[in-house]
């Protein structure tokens, strides 16, 4: 069954390669979506895919690349909608 699921990470995250790290997570995973920095210095994922697949992207999320500082992830599942094609990182 495929689900999806809101990701806000906090902390140092950006500049450090997190956008990156997470787009070949996920592609390694079998995850559609999307990854951006936002204009306040977190990073939001937005992922659809398996269930575990999509546990595994948010465990990760909690540790980011060794660059990395993560203080925060936020998680909110939402309904899938089968818009994406692939998981890309979004400017």
């Amino acid at each position: 069954m495929t689900r999806r699921v809101h990701i806000t990470v906090s902390g140092r995250v950006q500049g450090v390669f997190f956008r990156a790290n997470t787009q070949e997570v996920a592609q390694r995973l079998g995850l559609s979506g999307y990854v951006r920095n936002l204009p306040d210095g977190r990073v939001e994922v937005v992922a659809e895919g398996a269930e575990e697949a999509l546990r595994k992207l948010i465990e990760w999320c909690h540790e980011g690349p060794p660059l990395a500082r993560v203080e925060r992830v936020e998680v909110r599942w939402e309904n899938p909608t089968g818009e994406f094609s692939g998981f890309h990182i979004r400017y």
